[in-house]
């Protein structure tokens, strides 16, 4: 029975070294931001103009990242719910809300760093 415990307590602790870790994979990145919007994304869900949501190449989905715009100082925190963008140079796409939330609507030099992990799926949808 102990053993049992013991492997338990083995387990438990890897996952829980692996969601610690999860953030630290891309901890901090400064580049371009991008718009987009429409569609399904990657994790299957409906892609909204509205959400707080973003696409990152390699990024877990769920991961909450926050984006500061580097030239208004303004920041606002997204979800990752979907893969891009896949123009060089550019480290996120960000939905319109989430971009103006910054204070851009085409390309902005941005500074991304992660802040944790939803730990499931959220909608959001617009109003």
């Amino acid at each position: 029975m102990a053993g049992f415990s013991l492997a338990k307590l083995a387990y438990a602790s890897t996952i829980l070294a692996l969601i610690i870790a999860i953030p630290m994979t891309a901890s901090a990145q400064t580049g371009i931001a991008s718009v987009y919007s429409g569609g399904r994304t990657a994790d299957g869900e409906h892609a909204s103009p509205g959400g707080l949501t973003a696409a990152h190449r390699s990024l877990p989905f769920g991961t909450l990242v926050r984006v500061t715009n580097e030239s208004t100082g303004r920041s606002v925190v997204v979800r990752i719910n979907d893969r891009g963008p896949f123009v060089r140079g550019r480290i996120i796409d960000l939905m319109p809300a989430a971009a103006r939330a910054i204070g851009f609507s085409g390309l902005a030099h941005v500074n991304v760093t992660v802040v944790g992990h939803s730990g499931e799926r959220m909608h959001h949808h617009a109003a």
